[in-house]
């Protein structure tokens, strides 16, 4: 069964703009990752620093323009929850960055088969 050149045509069309749209996906999806993951640094090296210092030392959190006092426990708390948060966005972005790449790889496959298959 073989395709006309119009259909054919359209068709390596159609496969080129799911290619380019899952580049394009990809890279944001690793600017996101790469960002998490610097967040997720910055969380453990904060919760590392406040780990070594007296429960009842004063710390300030940054709300805005203005500084609120908050107890070591509640800041680890609260520290620990955004490192799991992160980790699991970062799993997810990760599944998507596969999803995509894999996506990306099957659509370049399938052009040079029916490029190939042409001649």
């Amino acid at each position: 069964m073989s395709l006309s050149n119009e259909a054919l045509q359209k068709l390596v069309r159609e496969i080129e703009s799911q290619a380019i749209a899952a580049q394009q996906q990809i890279g944001l999806v690793r600017t996101q990752l790469a960002s998490r993951q610097r967040e997720m640094r910055l969380a453990q090296l904060t919760s590392a620093e406040i780990s070594t210092l007296p429960p009842d030392t004063p710390i300030y959190e940054g709300v805005g323009k203005m500084f609120v006092a908050l107890p070591v426990p509640a800041l680890q708390d609260k520290l620990g929850t955004q490192m799991k948060d992160m980790e699991t966005e970062v799993e997810s972005l990760g599944k998507r960055l596969h999803y995509l790449e894999t996506t990306a790889k099957n659509s370049q496959e399938h052009i040079e088969r029916m490029l190939g298959g042409k001649s």
